[in-house]
Order: C-alpha cells, then structure tokens, then sequence
C-alpha cells in the first residue's frame, strides 16, 4: 500500500528519521510539482465518482472548452 503524507517543512526531517527506523517501509520525497499533480488527480477521481453516484452534476465538454 502507498501512502501519501503532508508534513510541515520543519518536521520533515523527524518524520523520515522516525520511518528510516522501520524495515517494513520504504520512504522517499517527492518534488512540490508531483504533489500538486498527485491532488489535482485525486481531487479529479473524487468528483468522477461523485458525477457516477448521481451527487455531482455532470459539465458537458462543450462548455468546458468554451471556458478555456
């Protein structure tokens, strides 16, 4: 399983000391641009599923590209 932290810049480096100390877990940082990546798809599948379950309402691709 993957796992994915927010950690407060200052205790970043307690906390990889702290996994180091498990031979179970393997830890490694990722770059600002991967995190923000990794939350903008997050947030993308979230509000897939919420337009699959019915409690979203669905954008047609139309408007979307008028947006842009």
């Amino acid at each position: 399983m993957k796992l994915i932290l927010d950690v407060k810049d200052v205790k970043v480096p307690f906390v990889m000391e702290l996994l180091k100390n498990f031979s179970f877990i393997k830890a490694k940082p990722i770059s600002p641009y991967k995190a923000e990546v990794l939350e903008n798809l997050n947030e993308a599948v979230t509000e897939l599923n919420l337009v699959s379950e019915g409690k979203l309402k669905a954008r047609k691709a139309e408007d979307l590209f008028n947006e842009l």
